[in-house]
């Protein structure tokens, strides 16, 4: 939203923030991160690495407008390579700042590296997180606003303030030591976190909390929470005592204002929510719970925060407060499908967002994606059409760029829609359509709820079901007002319908958000090229661009052996 009268520059951490106009009312923001672990931000008073950017965790907030260019020098204090994605942001026309393993060279211990992006057409609620090495598992998330053009109205009146809330869950061991795990069937798929942090704060009144997430309000103020599931492995049901809450933005869209007792969000998923301190001066518990798992009031695997009204004399008491049956799959998908697009508002610009709509769209292709598990070469992996994504250590980004991705990749070799072959490695690589409408159907073979993003694209959700998926199912999708979003959850034995409009050329990450998931091997790249000269092709690779594997002196040899599942780079 815009900050009428809020000076247009700020200090995030210890990191100044210049900024320079750069036209069209967009400015540069700076940033310097030093990242490191550091054990006195552990959330718990237990001895584990906590990655932590200028001594915070979470992460300084990066606070842009619409356009903004950010530029974040990134220092890596930590004993192994590093990259950082930005969940959600569509790095339009240039997927060189994507900050995953297929586009990026890692940045080495004791070296920098420094990512621009514009959040270009973009407003809404998203976070960055480290993408490699598990390391998303031990912190280095942050909070990502970017806020309405002046221009552009607010489809709501301004709240009080702002507060940015990252829920999430957490483990009790160092991300090394489940990392080093990870390789093992038995381990790998029952490895459970074990406990639920806010704002990497630890639950109100467990024995192990170091302190507790607490918000001050006013009595009869509104405020906007900035909600984003950050964590590893569970959905989260979020709630707030004698509280409602509006919907109002998810992943950069506008939503039709609905009002509701409690919010499903599923791991990577972002929203806001209107918030008014309508109740009696007092103190109110904040909770978030698994979905699909039993717990109790004084499971260690109940979030809890407190809603703190300014004249309060009440501490926090008594029973917290129920939320819905976390196996009530009628209520998760009703809500989910009660989330739709705002089609009369703007947002990133003036016109409305039912400007865009896919109505009468007509597909170009259609992926059908079954994810499962299996055993490669006695290593526990997650497939993905019986293919489990194997990590090169040159990037799909520098080969397809030097080399046209020969010797690299093959490209199309991977089975969009059939699942008719043994489990192995593969370097997962499709071709989008530039400019043609991409259908994509995550099925879910699972037992347990799977949650998949797409980079440089948000994708319209057009529907959701259990069972198995086919053409027949089209009929049911909605396509007047589907919610665009970069996240989507896929319920346990079901399937979910997108849309994309591939407009954005680049190598593009699809991968789920369970990072088990992701970290062996279910995630894919789909690569959208536009041979045509004109009009404006992706940016060329930037002046800093990393080199490695076959264009760095480390590069291991083409066709080496996959890598252990822990080994990435």
């Amino acid at each position: 939203m815009a900050f009428s009268g809020q000076p247009r520059w700020w200090i995030l951490g210890a990191a100044l923030v210049a900024v320079l106009c750069t036209g069209a009312g967009a400015i540069d923001i700076f940033l310097e991160w030093h990242v490191a672990f550091d054990t006195t931000a552990e959330p718990l008073t237990l001895d584990q690495p906590v990655i932590t950017i200028n001594g915070m965790f979470p992460g300084p907030l990066i606070n842009a407008t619409t356009n903004d260019f950010v530029n974040v020098n990134v220092y890596n204090d930590l004993d192994e390579p590093l990259l950082f994605t930005w969940n959600g942001i569509q790095q339009r026309l240039n997927s060189w700042q994507d900050g995953v393993s297929g586009t990026n060279c890692p940045i080495l211990p004791g070296t920098n590296w420094t990512y621009v992006f514009q959040t270009k057409d973009q407003i809404g609620t998203f976070f960055y997180f480290p993408s490699i090495n598990f390391q998303k598992a031990a912190g280095g998330y942050g909070a990502i606003r970017v806020n309405n053009r002046v221009v552009v109205n607010v489809p709501f009146p301004k709240p009080e303030t702002e507060y940015d809330l990252l829920i999430g869950d957490w483990y009790y061991d160092s991300y090394k030591l489940i990392r080093s795990a990870m390789n093992d069937p038995v381990v790998a798929y029952q490895a459970v976190p074990d406990t639920i942090l806010m704002n990497g704060k630890g639950p109100y009144g467990h024995p192990l909390s170091i302190s507790y997430e607490s918000f001050n309000v006013t009595k009869g103020k509104t405020y906007r929470f900035r909600l984003s599931n950050v964590g590893n492995t569970f959905s989260l049901n979020f709630r707030i005592q004698n509280h409602s809450m509006v919907i109002v933005e998810t992943e950069g869209s506008y939503t039709n204002q609905i009002t509701v007792d409690s919010l499903d969000v599923h791991v990577g998923q972002s929203y806001s929510v209107l918030v008014t301190a309508d109740q009696d001066e007092a103190d109110y518990y904040m909770v978030a719970t698994p979905k699909m798992f039993s717990v109790t009031d004084s499971s260690s695997l109940v979030g809890i925060g407190v809603l703190h009204y300014s004249n309060s004399l009440t501490q926090v008491g008594g029973p917290l407060p129920a939320g819905p049956d976390p196996f009530d799959w009628n209520f998760t998908v009703i809500q989910a499908r009660s989330i739709r697009w705002n089609l009369t508002t703007g947002a990133a610009r003036p016109n409305p967002q039912g400007t865009f709509n896919v109505s009468n769209v007509s597909l170009a292709q259609t992926f059908v994606l079954q994810n499962s598990v299996a055993e490669i070469q006695g290593s526990a992996r997650y497939v993905v059409n019986n293919i489990s994504y194997y990590t090169l250590n040159t990037p799909l980004k520098l080969a397809d760029y030097f080399r046209n991705g020969s010797g690299i990749y093959q490209l199309d070799e991977y089975p969009t829609r059939s699942v008719n072959k043994d489990a192995a490695y593969g370097v997962s690589v499709v071709s989008g359509i530039h400019k043609g409408w991409l259908e994509i159907v995550f099925k879910n073979n699972l037992d347990v709820m799977d949650s998949w993003h797409l980079d440089g694209f948000g994708f319209y959700v057009v529907g959701f079901g259990l069972g198995d998926w086919d053409e027949g199912a089209r009929a049911g999708y909605n396509l007047y007002d589907p919610v665009v979003r970069s996240t989507t959850q896929v319920y346990a034995g079901g399937w979910t319908a997108v849309y994309a409009f591939l407009d954005n050329p680049g190598m593009w990450n699809l991968r789920s958000q369970q990072l088990r998931n992701w970290y062996l091997g279910e995630e894919l790249y789909i690569r959208v090229h536009d041979p045509d000269p004109n009009p404006a092709k992706e940016q060329p690779p930037p002046d800093n661009l990393l080199l490695c594997g076959i264009f760095g002196e480390s590069g291991a040899p083409i066709g080496s052996p996959a890598p252990a599942p822990w080994s990435l780079w």
